[in-house]
């Protein structure tokens, strides 16, 4: 038991050295979708407003105008890791919307809901809104340690970086 326990210490530390690369991952894929969707609906601003129109959506020709730029500046803020959390806010906002408008006729229970990719896109800015952009970013670079939680010096579930830190002193 006891060779399992170390087997499984050492696999997590390993794992550990690789956790930058699940928020990277996540941020350049909605971040390459959204800036390409923005990008398209800056320039086919009619054509939204068109749509915005046919679903009810109240006051079209603005929301269309607001959609495109949060999902233009809101997927290049995400892409490059930068006011993340502050970026998937209205990013969760525009999705949540989207769902309760153009996908609500598809909605026939919580399976074919959770089957959307807007829903998979929300989920997405949900956890990069409460986990951040991860430390291959430019939030990383630019405040560092500041968005840490103040008086834990590593994450939870972290394993512990010396000897001091498994005895239980502080490092």
């Amino acid at each position: 038991m006891m060779k399992l326990d170390a087997l499984r210490t050492r696999a997590l530390a390993v794992l550990d050295r690789f956790s930058w690369v699940g928020p990277l991952g996540i941020r350049l894929s909605l971040g390459a979708v959204f800036l390409g969707t923005g990008w398209g609906k800056v320039h086919n601003l009619e054509q939204v407003t068109s749509f915005f129109t046919e679903l009810g959506i109240p006051f079209p020709a603005g929301q269309a105008a607001m959609v495109s730029g949060v999902e233009l500046v809101g997927g290049t803020l995400i892409l490059l890791g930068l006011f993340t959390r502050f970026a998937a806010l209205p990013l969760m906002a525009t999705m949540l919307v989207a769902i309760l408008t153009a996908k609500r006729p598809e909605v026939s229970g919580i399976r074919s809901l959770l089957a959307f990719e807007e829903f998979t896109y929300l989920a997405g800015f949900l956890w990069l809104f409460l986990a951040g952009a991860g430390r291959a970013s430019l939030d990383a670079l630019v405040f560092g340690r500041k968005n840490a939680v103040p008086g834990r010096s590593r994450p939870p579930g972290a394993l512990p970086r010396n000897s001091r830190e498994r005895e239980g002193a502080r490092p």
